[in-house]
């Protein structure tokens, strides 16, 4: 799939060109804690895997992303750094079995046989696309197909230059729903959902040829499907008006199997960033409050 990019995020890319941790439940929110060295003009990632399941996250390009792949258990995270000027994708793969080498095969998402990803994985897969610039461009795209519930969450940065650092993704499970001609099973058990321009290859629902623009492209009854399920995420090439998000001096928190309104928080930098937060938290902002909870629960009883 290319990257959706609109004139604005055309121009932001031509302007780069020039110049493990288990997780606690703590209330109505989760907490991560684990620390990555941020340097000046870099972003924290936090991956955190909220599945019930075992994923493998992939990312491209990887090398600052433990080559490019790894396995993360239920309730586990990991925090990487990525300089300005980095652009990639993030998704995770799922029912794989790898060997001691890092070679093996996935139910969905495999980039070819290796644990450790050097190239775009096999469709259909829920894909996370960043470009890092002055102002960060994020999305969440299904139009390569689903495959798992992701979720990209902006902190501690700002809308000042025209951004909205909303937090964007699809939360709920489009393999529920898939329709039957788009499914993808395995077992008897549906484990990923195709996008219609995968299954039919035609110029509509691929949007290419007379379709190759965003007047003649427009949605179809299967993105629709995706669009209702899923509001804040690309359902077919040029959904750029819901599905595309810009925030600047941000980090992110990429969540699989999580809410969009969940509140997250992990440490960044020593401190303790949470969603929807404006500005980084001191840890002791949330922990005075948590042991002054702790200590009247003590007194009432």
């Amino acid at each position: 799939m290319k990257q959706v990019q609109t004139p604005e995020y055309r121009n932001e890319k031509e302007m780069i060109k020039r110049k493990e941790s288990h997780l606690p439940r703590l209330g109505t929110f989760h907490f991560y804690k684990q620390v990555a060295t941020q340097s000046e003009g870099s972003r924290v990632f936090t991956i955190i895997n909220e599945c019930k399941q075992t994923i493998w996250p992939a990312i491209t390009p990887g090398e600052q992303f433990e080559g490019g792949g790894f396995a993360l258990k239920s309730g586990q995270s990991r925090v990487f750094t990525a300089p300005v000027g980095w652009s990639g994708r993030i998704w995770g793969r799922t029912g794989c079995n790898f060997d001691q080498d890092g070679n093996g095969t996935c139910e969905t998402g495999s980039c070819g046989s290796a644990l450790k990803c050097g190239a775009s994985g096999e469709p259909p897969a829920t894909l996370a696309e960043f470009t890092l610039a002055s102002r960060d461009f994020y999305d969440v795209s299904l139009v390569d197909g689903y495959n798992l519930p992701m979720v990209v969450t902006p902190v501690n940065g700002n809308n000042n230059d025209g951004g909205n650092c909303s937090v964007a993704g699809c939360d709920g499970d489009l393999r529920l729903n898939c329709p039957n001609e788009l499914a993808v099973k395995f077992n008897g058990r549906t484990v990923a959902c195709r996008s219609a321009c995968d299954v039919f290859d035609t110029d509509q629902y691929c949007c290419r040829g007379l379709y190759g623009n965003s007047v003649t492209c427009q949605p179809t009854y299967y993105s629709k499907i995706f669009k209702d399920a899923c509001p804040a995420a690309y359902s077919y090439a040029y959904d750029d008006p819901t599905s595309i998000f810009i925030c600047s001096d941000a980090d992110y928190i990429i969540t699989f199997c999580s809410k969009r309104k969940a509140k997250v928080c992990a440490y960044h930098g020593n401190r303790l960033v949470c969603s929807g937060a404006s500005t980084i938290n001191s840890i002791f902002s949330w922990i005075i409050p948590m042991f002054a909870t702790v200590i009247s629960w003590w007194l009432w009883i």
